[in-house]
């Protein structure tokens, strides 16, 4: 299994497009890390696909849905993302957005993120699936 490292946080009001918050979080991952390709959903396309390019020289691929899919399918890039939230969502506090300053939200974050890894790399060998249990009645 591929293993998800957070990079930068960037949490900003409801109000903001994602479009928009876009901006501020590659500016970090590019200060932070030598990232030059980036996925993301259909909702960043258009401009930000350029201003990438053209300031930061990073690819922002955009992941589209095939157009014969019906119903739901897995995406492998989108997939991750997902899955990392869910990491991250497994912190309770984080399960709800009680937090009124950007800063301690981005803050809980990545101490939620730092618990996950720190949890990986105590175990010492990758993730397992559980086995299944099946429950009989007595």
């Amino acid at each position: 299994m591929q293993q998800t490292l957070l990079v930068t946080v960037t949490v900003l009001a409801a109000s903001w497009q994602d479009r928009d918050g876009a901006k501020p979080a590659l500016l970090n991952a590019y200060m932070a890390a030598p990232i030059r390709h980036v996925f993301a959903d259909q909702g960043f396309t258009g401009r930000l696909v350029d201003w990438t390019r053209d300031t930061l020289r990073t690819t922002l691929e955009i992941v589209r849905k095939p157009a014969d899919q019906r119903g739901f399918a897995v995406h492998p890039r989108r997939w991750v993302v997902e899955r990392t939230l869910a990491w991250l969502t497994a912190c309770r506090r984080l399960a709800r957005d009680y937090e009124r300053h950007p800063a301690v939200s981005e803050a809980l974050i990545r101490w939620a993120a730092i618990a996950g890894m720190t949890r990986r790399i105590s175990r010492g060998h990758p993730a397992r699936r559980q086995a299944r249990r099946t429950f009989t009645w007595a």
